[in-house]
């Protein structure tokens, strides 16, 4: 099952009590998923055309809340997947009209409306309706890896809409139009999670905060990991630079400090100078072991040109 069947089923659980959510939930769906038609004695109606059985079930049940009859039909898509979609029919009776008419759905003259009124979307909680409503007729997610969430509208000002009313509660969409239709979208796991939990999507968004939250963990360990490799490479090098110079000079005529610090690099080639320099008696530096190799440097560079 996809990450958006799976949030379809999710949403299509949820059942507002408030009439004012119910219209909202069915203004999106009319909005996102609404297919208009004129009949030959001058009739309206209006089909409404899903992708999930669960999404038909949910607004099937809707629509008999509020008191419109509908007839559930299904067909296969002409496309390679041959996918089953599933449409819901209704006739604009008076009933119906009056309805889609507070819905912000049709006009007083039966035109359809490209977004509903303010008062559709104007509490928080129909706004949230709205969008899970946007998403069970025209949403798709891909996920949760590399997330990315689309909500569709027949046009530009419809996807505008979404777009306000998810500002509207702290959530950023952007709106892009296409040949046939227009999108509002996100790409950002946080921006994502947001909206799927306003719209009532909590499982969904918890998952894609786990899944945030595992790849941070992966990547910091894997950068934690990269630059402990780096540090025992440079560590390996440097100890090998230092062993060559030591090779060069003579112990015995060096230094007490110089040789103390030179005979540990050679019983210990594998530890970091920092850690040399706690072994010294008494402990140095790292800035003072630094130092004497440096002295060490120089002591092997002026042997080799006396020869």
């Amino acid at each position: 099952m996809s990450f958006s069947d799976e949030l379809r089923d999710e949403l299509a659980s949820i059942a507002p009590r408030r009439r004012c959510c119910q219209i909202a939930e069915l203004s999106g769906l009319c909005h996102a998923a609404g297919v208009w038609h004129l009949r030959s004695r001058g009739e309206l109606a209006i089909h409404l055309d899903l992708a999930s059985a669960a999404a038909a079930r949910r607004a099937f049940t809707l629509l008999r809340q509020l008191g419109v009859r509908c007839e559930l039909r299904t067909y296969r898509r002409r496309a390679l997947d041959r996918a089953a979609r599933y449409q819901l029919h209704a006739d604009l009776d008076p009933g119906a009209a009056s309805l889609l008419r507070e819905a912000g759905a049709i006009s007083a003259r039966l035109a359809p409306l490209a977004r509903p009124p303010k008062h559709v979307v104007g509490r928080s909680c129909c706004r949230g309706s709205y969008l899970r409503g946007a998403l069970l007729g025209g949403g798709s997610l891909s996920g949760p890896r590399a997330p990315h969430l689309e909500l569709r509208a027949s046009g530009i000002e419809g996807a505008e809409l979404l777009a306000e009313v998810a500002c509207r509660e702290g959530v950023e969409l952007r709106v892009a139009e296409r040949a046939s239709h227009a999108i509002a979208y996100a790409k950002s796991g946080e921006s994502i999670a947001d909206l799927l939990a306003l719209a009532g999507a909590y499982e969904g968004a918890l998952r894609l905060d786990e899944h945030a939250v595992v790849a941070a963990t992966r990547s910091q360990a894997n950068r934690l990991a990269n630059a402990d490799e780096a540090n025992v490479k440079r560590t390996v090098q440097a100890a090998q630079r230092q062993l060559e110079l030591i090779r060069r000079v003579e112990l015995d005529a060096l230094p007490g400090k110089i040789r103390e610090l030179a005979a540990l690099r050679v019983r210990h080639p594998a530890l970091s100078l920092g850690e040399l320099a706690g072994r010294c008696r008494p402990p140095i530096t790292k800035a003072a072991a630094h130092h004497r190799m440096d002295v060490l440097r120089r002591i092997a560079e002026a042997g080799e040109r006396r020869r």
